[in-house]
């Protein structure tokens, strides 16, 4: 018996309609498979630390924008900066001890974990407690240095902006 018609855009994933997914254009096409499949979390040959070093300079470093802009110190000088470096370490802490809480409860009792042998989905390069545990390490290591160095670039914009300007527009 077929569900699907050979017509239709949007299918069953793996033509299985018990897998509760369904195939669109937009999120089986090559494209968005390419795209996934070269992000940090599972590009192949990363270690653990690797993949959590670049996750976590990433959001470190954009953690600290939505503070400078709406936070409550937005109109002060150097107090949006500095408000948004705390807020951005504090939820950088927050998601790492997420992360240690879900490898902790996930492997708690059995090594393989309590999901690994429901999938055989080679997109899951985390399969012990200790991959999760340096995966934590390189995430908080990372959005540290991301939040850090997103603040230095802020506080210092004006002497950035002028050595860019004396740079581009020597006479």
């Amino acid at each position: 018996m077929s569900y699907t018609d050979d017509n239709d855009w949007i299918k069953p994933y793996k033509g299985d309609p018990f897998l509760g997914n369904l195939s669109t254009p937009i999120n089986d096409s090559p494209l968005a498979k390419a795209f996934i499949r070269n992000l940090p979390a599972y590009r192949p040959g990363l270690t653990p630390f690797i993949r959590g070093l670049e996750i976590g300079m990433a959001h470190g470093y954009f953690l600290i924008g939505p503070e400078i802009v709406v936070g409550p110190l937005r109109e002060t000088a150097h107090g949006a900066n500095l408000s948004g470096l705390i807020t951005a370490i504090y939820i950088a802490v927050l998601a790492c001890l997420g992360i240690s809480l879900f490898a902790l409860t996930t492997f708690q009792g059995n090594p393989r974990g309590a999901y690994n042998h429901y999938s055989q989905d080679n997109l899951r390069p985390l399969r012990t407690k200790e991959d999760w545990f340096q995966l934590n390490g390189g995430v908080f290591l990372g959005s540290m240095g991301g939040a850090i160095f997103a603040y230095l670039l802020l506080e210092n914009f004006s002497e950035l902006d002028a050595i860019l300007r004396g740079a581009v527009n020597a006479s």
